[in-house]
């Protein structure tokens, strides 16, 4: 309720000038400013009257002496007309997927409005924006993109004597161009070459009969690369590898999901592989992570289970775009090229495929 009426509203740093601001406030909700000495007030005998008031000779604020005439009016400048100019910067910067998202993002949303006109009406400010957003965006709503000839475009912050005429969008600059700022993939440090796989959380794929020596070696890896790493069973407490080995499990696929994970690796050995292939969780808990772009990868029998999870009629998981194989049980050289598609964290390509989803 303070943010824009308290008395140190100016400090936080989202209101905050590029000028410094200097007045006797002191104190109170919000405060940053770390005042130095004993007094905020003039006149005082504590430090030799300042702070106090600056004379226009030194450099402090005083009016300008000048003659004004004409009208006194409320009005915006009418640059505030040009409406669409800023959304249509915005669309033009964004890649093809954050396009599909946000075409995504509309179609959902205009699903769920019941009412036919206000539909059409979305669509023809859309269409203001850019023709093939409003275009794609109707092709999902099973619509046509209505003419906005004749069609009041604005309603708000018009007076109840002004004319709607003169309110309405004026453009400004017919070609706004793009900018790699307002994309959060052109301006992911991702995509400058500086991804890394620190704080990513690895799912690992393994019930009784895994290969626990590899699993072990692998989450050495991750831990190193500063990534952490989760067992995920078909049962909780210990898992009994294939050569005797036991490793603590952390997660059964009921308690957790594939979405709180940001990779997934399967590991090798055959009986755990079986019992995997078996569990409808663990199945559809790969068949999440290829949905959702995430990078996979398996060892030996482990590819089975990316087989078993590919979609009817869809292209092979294993020949998917981030998906890593290796016939071999050592993870060694599987790892590395595994913490390079984490780095990556997405792999987008997926969805322009049409992946189901």
């Amino acid at each position: 309720l303070k943010r824009l009426g308290g008395p140190n509203f100016h400090e936080i740093p989202i209101n905050r000038s590029l000028a410094p601001v200097h007045n006797n406030q002191r104190d109170g909700h919000m405060r940053q400013t770390i005042n130095k000495g004993q007094v905020a007030y003039a006149p005082n005998l504590l430090n030799d009257q300042y702070p106090k008031q600056a004379k226009q000779s030194e450099g402090g604020f005083n009016s300008v002496y000048e003659r004004v005439d004409g009208p006194k009016i409320r009005r915006r400048s009418k640059s505030f007309l040009d409406f669409y100019s800023q959304a249509r910067l915005f669309w033009n910067s964004q890649s093809d997927v954050e396009q599909m998202h946000i075409v995504k993002a509309l179609r959902f949303e205009l699903s769920h409005v019941q009412t036919d006109w206000i539909r059409e009406r979305t669509l023809v400010q859309l269409a203001q924006i850019d023709h093939s957003l409003a275009s794609r965006v109707a092709e999902g709503l099973g619509m046509e993109i209505p003419s906005a000839e004749g069609m009041q475009l604005n309603y708000g912050a018009i007076g109840a004597d002004d004319n709607p005429a003169d309110f309405q969008s004026v453009l400004a600059k017919a070609n706004v161009g793009s900018s790699p700022a307002l994309s959060i993939a052109a301006d992911s440090p991702i995509n400058q070459g500086k991804g890394s796989a620190k704080t990513r959380q690895v799912a690992i794929l393994a019930t009784d009969g895994a290969d626990v020596a590899a699993i072990g070696e692998l989450m050495m890896q991750l831990n190193d690369a500063g990534a952490q790493s989760a067992i995920i069973a078909t049962h909780l407490g210990t898992l009994k590898g294939k050569d005797g080995q036991q490793i603590l499990i952390n997660w059964t696929f009921q308690s957790t999901s594939s979405a709180l994970f940001d990779a997934v690796y399967v590991a090798a050995g055959a009986a755990s592989v079986v019992k995997l292939k078996q569990d409808a969780d663990a199945v559809r808990f790969v068949n999440e992570a290829y949905r959702h772009c995430k990078p996979i990868a398996a060892s030996a029998e482990g590819v089975e289970l990316l087989q078993a999870a590919a979609y009817p009629g869809a292209t092979d998981i294993v020949g998917g775009p981030g998906v890593l194989t290796s016939p071999a049980t050592e993870v060694a050289d599987l790892a590395g090229q595994f913490l390079q598609a984490i780095a990556q964290h997405r792999f987008w390509e997926r969805e322009l495929a049409a992946t189901p989803a």
